[in-house]
């Protein structure tokens, strides 16, 4: 982690903790926008509150929410959570609050 001049994430753009997502628990996580998906998203970095327990693909449908323009790369996205790549697909995640979610845009090479 780097901390000259510290990170700034906005604040939480997914107000509700509501009954809708069935009563789940919610966390706040910090999301950290890379390349592409920073240009799309508007931001490099925001705070926002999703279920604790969720897939990867749903956590990416809860971020899609917040920015529809970021649609266009899901096919290529990648996740890094706690620091660790996590590919969209079924793969329980268990969030805690604080933890950084990292948007990672395709890379070029082979």
């Amino acid at each position: 982690r780097r901390s000259p001049g510290r990170r700034r994430c906005r604040g939480p753009a997914a107000e509700g903790s509501s009954a809708r997502d069935g009563g789940s628990m919610r966390c706040q996580v910090s999301v950290l926008y890379f390349a592409r998906s920073a240009e799309l998203a508007g931001l490099r970095c925001e705070t926002l509150s999703v279920p604790r327990e969720i897939t990867s693909l749903q956590l990416w449908e809860e971020i899609v929410k917040v920015h529809p323009r970021l649609a266009v790369i899901r096919d290529q996205v990648v996740f890094a959570v706690r620091q660790e790549y996590v590919l969209l697909g079924d793969q329980l995640l268990v969030l805690q609050p604080g933890d950084e979610v990292a948007i990672i845009p395709p890379i070029s090479g082979g």
